[in-house]
């Protein structure tokens, strides 16, 4: 009996949420007394795989092959699966990250087991295996008890305060190749560089229709590079062509939980809130005292954008200077 983790990587790097899988990992091989092994797809820098064993990886597993170039959630999912099955492992913990979403699945079908996603919470071990997981676009919680023998959990990214613990990990390689040609073939790859990516942002600066127009999008990101914030819109915005479609949180876009969303003239509409509605602290600056973001809001601002802004950022400069 194992716990295995999807250590999920970009650009030969592991995501934050990574750590944070492992981290929940090591928190049930604490109790259960199971080894907490990483697989990691197409990585082989030593120094790159040292890093799970700072979050709990007891064993660091490289998965080799010649089809990890390109995300194949079909080619991914059969690998961890025959990866997971080499070392009898009964638990599997991946991130709920667009990757995720579509491997967790697949993972469950091919392993016969049970799985639970949107994880917000450490498990609960004492009587049988309880999680809490986000149901109904973030506005209640479902407490799931898994019975059967193999379990995946899809956990939320930003659910864990990341905790380092050490270990001496050993380290394996398993070599995979697909027994038939993959049915997804890559004809090109458009990436936005330089941004924090929202679903690993713990602070988000978002905008909406208050703002007026694209012509004044600088201050939303200035304040987000002041607060080393991901940018974000409303889909009102996105619709309209003033910012791309990957920076749409809501209902229909980009699910966030950071710690911090800071929502500039944003209505607040139910199909927005369900995209942000698990963020740890919510601002809502609006000039309507009516809106209904103020309802959700655990901070509110009154006034004008255009005035509050500037204040905003100037306090946020200031603090960055007396750090």
């Amino acid at each position: 009996m194992s716990i295995l983790v999807f250590a999920e990587s970009a650009d030969g790097v592991f995501k934050k949420s990574t750590f944070e899988a492992v981290c929940y990992a090591r928190h049930i091989a604490n109790k259960t007394g199971a080894p907490v092994i990483a697989a990691a797809l197409g990585i082989t820098d030593a120094a790159v795989l040292e890093t799970l064993s700072h979050y709990g990886a007891d064993q660091v597993m490289s998965i080799s092959g010649t089809s990890f170039d390109h995300f194949d959630a079909q080619t991914q999912s059969a690998a961890l699966a025959a990866a997971a099955q080499s070392v009898g492992a009964t638990t599997l913990v991946i991130s709920n990250t667009y990757s995720g979403k579509a491997i967790a699945p697949r993972l469950s079908v091919l392993m016969n087991a049970a799985l639970a996603t949107n994880v917000v919470d450490l498990p609960s071990t004492d009587n049988g295996f309880n999680v809490k997981r986000g149901v109904f676009s973030g506005k209640a919680f479902a407490h799931v008890s898994m019975d059967a023998a193999v379990k995946v959990i899809a956990l939320t990214p930003n659910s864990l305060e990341l905790s380092r613990n050490e270990r001496s990990a050993s380290y394996t390689n398993f070599s995979f190749q697909p027994s038939s040609a993959a049915k997804v073939q890559v004809t090109g790859i458009n990436k936005v560089s330089g941004k924090i990516p929202l679903t690993e942002a713990e602070v988000v600066v978002s905008g909406g229709r208050g703002m007026k127009g694209p012509e004044h999008w600088g201050m939303i990101e200035e304040l987000a590079a002041a607060l080393g914030a991901a940018t974000a819109c409303s889909k009102p915005v996105s619709d309209m062509g003033w910012r791309p479609h990957s920076e749409h949180v809501g209902q229909t876009g980009i699910t966030i939980k950071p710690n911090l969303y800071i929502a500039v003239g944003i209505s607040g509409a139910i199909q927005h809130l369900a995209g942000v509605s698990s963020s740890k602290v919510i601002v809502a600056i609006n000039k309507d005292p009516e809106a209904p973001f103020f309802k959700a809001a655990d901070y509110g601002i009154v006034g004008d954008a255009f005035e509050v802004l500037p204040r905003l950022l100037e306090a946020a400069r200031s603090g960055v200077q007396q750090a």
